[in-house]
């Protein structure tokens, strides 16, 4: 059969034959000819990842955001509390505890909690003179670049919501996480790789799952793409045996024209979403395992983080979030798990945490040095933290350990527009409440978008008839944390 007889030829022929063409037929060929040729609304029209101006002129340009699942314990690492020395093994006074409410409270329901005191040692370091456990060797070496919060506060106390709380600013499932939000409001500046990436390590994946990184009601465009660190970095990524590159892209120029005439009658942004997606993922073939070869690093930047090729490690993926963020990528999420110290089985706060933190504290610090290094610390804004934080209460398990805790727990931010060397906010004597600068999770997240020159309040989507946004109807941005 003559294949210029065939529907998709004549489809293709007729998109691109008419001497008038549409807004999405002129955006779609502009695009792939030339990088150059488009307007920004033109951009947007096709690619929804298009770079997009801010609210106003930003500090930082992408972020990496470390999320230690399980919630940390701050009494082990950086809330140095004295007097729970003083008091340990009595009860804590039950005006601390009267109406709250906490994950595990069978645990505390036949005797009263008693306080516990911990085994870590804590020391001054930096120029700041920070304390900071000896849990933790390698952040106590970079206080002085980074701003420590011992001030924070979250409404949640079990891991799944919690989590999905910090990212998406509700606790239930269904909203666009920050990434999202990110990636919506001002776009990607990477042309081959997703504006907004997942990486993941430990025992298991976060509880929450996708939950975590979804679009929710934003274009689907918008939502974080799982990486491997080994082998295919997506699955399914590269071709079928037997398909040349060249059937490939015919066969995608031939899905791209047709779905770009039906959004030039429709409008559907998902339409634009799958386009984007269709070429973001042609381009991936060659970027991603190029990117996850971190083979071509020296030894000198291999030696810092700890890493080591073909591993799956929190080191590696350290070390790959700074090669997202060179490549343009926005935003880049780091999951690393276990980080839930009950006292049950290995989950203590003797072995347990020091597997955790053996994992994480040389690379976390590593990418801040590496990024400084780089000139790259300045644009790039690094958060590290969990969901919640650890009661200053003992949980009368097999082994040592503590319960879930919302009222007062730990965060660091460093680069991009936060004040170095800083600690902001304290708590109570036994470290149970937040006394001083308390900092919600609604306000960490104003402020990251703050940075990213974004205004939380202005940053909406309409959705069931009413405007969302990701501080929901609270939030402030923490001037003080910032240069």
């Amino acid at each position: 059969m003559d294949p210029s007889s065939s529907l998709l030829w004549q489809t293709r022929r007729h998109f691109f034959g008419q001497c008038t063409l549409g807004l999405g037929s002129l955006a779609l060929t502009s695009l792939l000819k030339s990088d150059n040729a488009l307007t920004a609304a033109d951009a947007r029209a096709i690619n929804p990842m298009a770079p997009k101006a801010p609210h106003f002129a930003p500090r930082a340009k992408n972020v990496i955001f470390l999320f230690m699942a399980g919630g940390p314990s701050q009494l082990e690492l950086f809330d140095h509390k004295p007097e729970l020395l003083k008091y340990h093994g009595k009860p804590i006074p039950e005006s601390f505890i009267k109406g709250k409410r906490f994950a595990f409270m069978d645990t505390f329901a036949k005797d009263p909690p008693k306080l516990l005191a911990t085994r870590r040692k804590f020391a001054r370091h930096g120029k700041c003179q920070t304390w900071v456990s000896d849990c933790l060797p390698h952040t106590a070496g970079i206080v002085d670049d980074i701003a420590i919060v011992r001030s924070m506060k979250t409404d949640v106390f079990n891991h799944g919501p919690a989590k999905v709380f910090v990212n998406t600013g509700s606790p239930q499932f269904g909203r666009p996480s920050m990434g999202g939000w990110v990636t919506y409001g001002i776009g990607s500046e990477s042309k081959d790789l997703p504006g907004f990436v997942v990486l993941q390590s430990g025992g298991r994946g976060p509880r929450g799952g996708a939950a975590n990184w979804a679009s929710g009601f934003l274009p689907t465009a918008y939502q974080g793409v799982p990486f491997r660190t080994t082998g295919e970095p997506i699955l399914n990524l590269s071709s079928p045996k037997g398909i040349t590159s060249k059937r490939q892209r015919d066969v995608l120029d031939a899905l791209r024209d047709l779905n770009a005439e039906r959004l030039e009658d429709t409008g559907d942004p998902e339409i634009a979403t799958r386009i984007a997606s269709y070429e973001m993922a042609y381009k991936m073939q060659t970027s991603a395992p190029d990117l996850i070869d971190v083979s071509k690093e020296s030894k000198q930047t291999l030696d810092l983080y700890g890493a080591a090729p073909g591993r799956v490690s929190f080191a590696n993926n350290c070390l790959l979030a700074r090669r997202l963020v060179e490549r343009g990528v926005r935003f880049v999420q780091l999951y690393h798990t276990d980080w839930d110290h009950h006292g049950s089985g290995g989950d203590d706060l003797d072995g347990g945490l020091d597997g955790c933190c053996k994992a994480t504290d040389q690379a976390a610090a590593a990418l801040i040095k590496d990024l400084k290094q780089r000139g790259m610390l300045d644009d790039t804004l690094v958060v590290w933290g969990g969901e919640f934080g650890r009661t200053p209460m003992g949980e009368p398990r097999e082994k040592i350990g503590r319960n879930h805790h919302i009222d007062a727990y730990t965060m660091w931010l460093a680069g991009g527009g936060i004040r170095p060397g800083i600690s902001l906010g304290a708590t109570d004597e036994f470290g149970f409440s937040s006394v001083e600068d308390q900092m919600h999770v609604h306000d960490l997240q104003a402020t990251v978008l703050h940075l990213l020159g974004l205004d939380h309040l202005k940053l909406t989507y309409r959705f069931q008839g009413r405007d969302f946004r990701l501080t929901d109807v609270h939030g402030e941005v923490v001037h003080k944390l910032l240069v």
